[in-house]
């Protein structure tokens, strides 16, 4: 027989039900409040933000680019502010918003639960002097925003997130899934290349008062990106290219007629089919023609230029010739191996496709020869240029860290890359490319003239310039590849507008600061 409870246990049961029910109770209210209840039609409730990180990024030597920090959105309850038109004007001061605007929300929203969001992502010094207002009814609401601490240094490539932390443009939008998994990056930038870059391209842009400038700095055995920037002239208004944004990468958004960098490739082609010898003569004189037009040079040239001096000097109408000699479908199909005839891929999603001729014969063989009637961007062209140089084997260009040698298919014979680093030093050494030598660290390049169009014809005194410079030639490593569109002035009139007086300088120097922190010696010097 079971005895009767105590009067202790008795209590004890009567505190154990009041608790359950207690508990019950609450249970009951917050299901209430989160699935049930809702503001009225017109409210604009407070946004309550799922706090996930966005992981970070950093640069190859750890350095961080961007990462998420918490702030706060603002939002008020107008029923509980005593004055409504003293409040509007104290939360516009402190928060920029409009005071006509705030005024007029708090008065279309005076019942309880009714909330008026006033700013997104506060500073924790504004969050700071709201709550020295003493304002009642103020709500902070944690959300995430990303902070690029590196400012514009890298922004160009790092791109934007949107209000709800979504990866809208560049690396960002690229690497959205990961970064939003929680999965940090590494990418290839090398800040202290990068603010070289950035300052060296600065200083030329405003030295020959160019309209825009950029530049890029690669890796030719990893494809890694170590620095790219583009800068457009502060002072010019935006137009349809320049789309308004300053923070526009156009060294892989956009496409440009380079001119005679892209011999390069004509010149490898050659070397590759063996359909010139180096030491032979090429008639130039007054220039080539084909059909009923005539291909002349910028510069006025010799009778006959041999093939390594028509590189050399940039000879438009003898590179047309050595062009020819390969014909229309081994040159595209050449530089569509190259990957110059599909958009190029990266991290980035938004490369830019190419332009090139649909109908493709004997007179745009002979222009696309020397650079004109292809436009390329210039993330294509270095990656193209680098699988010149490093034995002729592909790479894809990266944004990402790589450790060790990342080529892989034979593209070109090892025979027909090392010619073109011969001819490539050779250019610098005895050519068009002297401005762009650096003792000690034994560049090779070559020089881009480009006349560019006003939508109908070519402009003599409209050029893009660009150099495309490798070191050590030797054994090649890094790829520095500038551009100025439209470099004129005092600095920069008539020849010494072109490649040679302006762009080839300007790598040069990219080359002499970047080089000793890269690691590589100087060359013993030859006695």
């Amino acid at each position: 027989m079971t005895a009767a409870p105590t009067i202790v246990q008795r209590r004890i049961g009567i505190v154990a039900l009041g608790c359950v029910l207690a508990f019950a109770l609450i249970g009951v209210r917050l299901v209430d409040l989160t699935l049930f209840r809702s503001s009225p039609a017109d409210a604009a409730p407070a946004v309550t933000h799922v706090m996930a990180n966005r992981a970070d990024i950093v640069d190859r030597n750890g350095e961080l680019l961007a990462r998420d920090l918490v702030v706060h959105d603002l939002s008020v309850q107008p029923y509980l502010l005593p004055n409504p038109a003293v409040a509007a004007h104290q939360l516009a001061v402190a928060t920029g918003a409009s005071e006509q605007r705030l005024l007029r929300e708090f008065t279309r929203r005076k019942k309880p639960n009714q909330y008026v969001l006033l700013a997104r992502q506060i500073t924790p010094e504004t969050q700071d002097s709201l709550s020295e207002l003493g304002l009642p009814g103020l709500e902070f609401d944690p959300v995430m925003k990303r902070y690029y601490p590196l400012g514009e240094a890298s922004a160009q490539i790092l791109g934007q997130t949107d209000a709800d932390g979504l990866g809208v443009t560049g690396i960002e939008l690229g690497l959205d899934k990961p970064l939003r998994g929680g999965r940090s990056a590494q990418l290839s930038l090398d800040m202290r290349v990068q603010y070289v870059l950035n300052q060296e391209v600065q200083t030329a842009r405003a030295q020959f008062n160019a309209r825009a400038a950029g530049g890029i700095v690669m890796n030719v055995n990893t494809g890694e990106i170590l620095a790219m920037t583009s800068l457009r002239d502060p002072a010019a208004p935006p137009n349809a290219q320049d789309r308004g944004n300053p923070n526009r990468n156009r060294m892989l958004r956009d496409v440009y007629e380079l001119g005679s960098v892209f011999k390069i490739f004509s010149f490898t082609l050659a070397m590759q089919d063996h359909t010139v010898r180096l030491d032979e003569s090429l008639p130039i004189g007054n220039g080539f023609k084909i059909g009923r037009y005539t291909i002349h040079d910028a510069e006025r040239m010799p009778a006959t230029l041999t093939a390594r001096d028509v590189l050399a000097e940039s000879s438009n109408a003898g590179t047309a010739q050595i062009a020819l000699r390969s014909g229309p479908q081994r040159q595209q199909a050449f530089l569509q191996s190259l990957g110059l005839l599909s958009r190029v891929r990266s991290e980035d999603p938004e490369g830019a496709k190419p332009l090139f001729p649909r109908r493709w014969g004997q007179t745009e063989t002979a222009t696309v020869g020397f650079g004109h009637g292809i436009s390329v961007s210039p993330l294509s062209f270095v990656t193209a240029a680098a699988i010149v140089v490093n034995g002729g084997r592909r790479i894809v260009p990266t944004f990402l860290k790589r450790t060790g040698d990342a080529r892989g298919e034979q593209v070109i014979s090892p025979e027909a890359s090392a010619t073109m680093r011969q001819l490539l030093r050779y250019v610098v050494t005895d050519g068009t490319g002297k401005l762009a030598d650096v003792p000690g660290y034994d560049v090779g390049g070559k020089t881009g003239s480009a006349e560019k169009t006003d939508g109908r014809r070519y402009v003599a005194h409209k050029l893009l310039t660009s150099f495309c410079a490798v070191f050590p030639m030797d054994n090649p490593r890094y790829l520095v590849f500038v551009l100025l569109d439209e470099p004129h002035g005092a600095n920069a009139s008539g020849v010494m507008a072109l490649a040679g007086h302006t762009a080839a300088p300007l790598a040069g120097r990219v080359v002499a600061k970047i080089a000793p922190m890269l690691g590589l010696p100087t060359a013993a010097p030859v006695l």
